[in-house]
């Protein structure tokens, strides 16, 4: 007992000494441990950088992006050439309306009758006219006329001269009384008179066939300007009538319609839009220190909003904006005034789209989309250099309004205008 209490006596007191030389031992490989964590991460942090610095130098320096861009499109604007009554509206909105088809009509009783006065005035014209064509014949017969007139008073006024001539050889040897040469005398006056008379009415005759003339000489009886001036007349009429049918300029949808039926419109009042969304474009608004490698042709990328990032568009820089939005706004910032702090200015930067992807995914306007343009090749130009000589929207929609007005025209010339009066004129 004494031996094993001695044993344990004395091994107790050996155990403290054992874990404090065995303490420092055990902390160093920790120490060592969380000094190898330490440098591993600062070395993949600094892995990360260099190859997030690598990335930026190969990768993103060569794409500027923004997500201020929108979808945009040609609003066009339905709007009456006339004043009218709407009597039928034939779209609403967001229906799909072809170029060409009727979207209002509106009541035509004022017009139609317009063109019933105008096709009553231009035959007036024409008869009008053939008068003054035969008018000519008439009075060409009534100057010849005059001057048979003025060759018998010159024949009558020489006949009464010899007659006061032969009286006066006569009255010194009292052959021929006073009386009888003074009525001799009377007869050469009498005379005088009378061819003075048929000479102005020669003068008169002349003139009024000269002036006569002056009004048809040159031209034929449907070129007179008298006629042509009732055509037109009888045009506008027409195309009155023809204008009381609203048709769509372009195939798109209905945008916004504000008409009513019955409601009284005005020429030029906005009655609803139509917007082609097979013609959209995207406006990209980047900052100006953005715009330094942007250039006309350049690829983009963009996304909507409405789709996602799984609907991607391919998109080409057709132009970059001549000013800022602050420059083109409604009320732009006078910094003349001293008030001035500087912000960053935005330019639009206009962005076209593939026809193809717009129909399998289709676009509206005023959506918000995110644009990333491609910068790495330099070559385009910064500004349009291509003069313009093509229309950039045609319509042919109006290019035979006034096909038929031309043909009742003629109609209503010819038979007005009897066929004597055209192998006169």
């Amino acid at each position: 007992m004494s031996d094993s209490s001695q044993a344990s006596t004395k091994t107790a007191p050996d155990a403290p000494e054992s874990e404090a030389t065995q303490g420092p031992a055990a902390k160093a490989p920790n120490g060592s441990r969380r000094k190898r964590l330490l440098l591993g991460l600062a070395a993949v942090i600094v892995l990360c950088g260099l190859a997030w610095g690598v990335y930026d130098q190969l990768v993103l320096a060569h794409f500027e992006e923004t997500d201020n861009a929108y979808a945009q499109g040609n609003v066009v604007q339905i709007t009456p050439q006339i004043s009218g009554t709407v009597t039928a509206i034939y779209a609403d909105e967001m229906d799909r309306v072809q170029a060409g088809a009727p979207l209002v009509q509106l009541d035509g009783a004022d017009a139609r009758i317009a063109l019933a006065q105008a096709e009553a005035a231009l035959g007036q014209a024409v008869r009008q006219v053939r008068t003054l064509y035969v008018n000519n014949a008439s009075l060409a017969a009534q100057v010849r006329l005059r001057e048979a007139d003025v060759g018998k008073a010159r024949t009558q006024l020489a006949s009464a001269e010899q007659d006061l001539a032969r009286r006066q050889g006569l009255a010194g040897g009292g052959a021929v009384s006073g009386e009888e040469l003074a009525h001799a005398k009377a007869q050469v006056a009498a005379a005088q008179s009378t061819l003075a008379a048929a000479q102005a009415a020669v003068s008169a005759a002349s003139e009024q066939r000269a002036s006569n003339e002056a009004l048809t000489d040159g031209t034929p009886v449907e070129q007179h300007p008298s006629v042509l001036a009732a055509a037109a007349k009888l045009r506008e009429a027409w195309l009155a009538v023809h204008r009381t049918a609203l048709p769509a300029p372009v195939s798109g949808y209905v945008g916004k319609r504000t008409v009513q039926l019955g409601q009284r419109v005005a020429a030029g009042a906005p009655l609803l839009t139509v917007v082609p969304l097979h013609e959209v474009w995207v406006d990209a608004n980047f900052k100006e220190n953005q715009l330094r490698r942007i250039r006309i042709g350049q690829p983009v990328r963009l996304t909507a909003d409405a789709y996602g990032g799984k609907v991607v568009y391919d998109g080409k820089v057709s132009g970059l904006g001549i000013a800022t939005g602050a420059a083109s706004a409604l009320l732009p910032a006078q910094n003349a005034t001293g008030n001035w702090i500087k912000v960053v200015q935005r330019v639009p930067v206009r962005i076209t789209l593939d026809p193809a992807q717009l129909k399998d995914h289709p676009l509206r306007v005023g959506l918000s989309m995110e644009a990333r343009v491609d910068v790495a090749d330099q070559s385009g130009p910064e500004l349009a250099g291509v003069v313009r000589h093509e229309p950039l929207a045609q319509t042919q929609v109006y290019a035979d309004t006034d096909a038929g007005a031309e043909q009742r025209v003629r109609q209503i010339i010819e038979r007005n205008l009897g066929h004597r009066m055209a192998k006169d004129s």
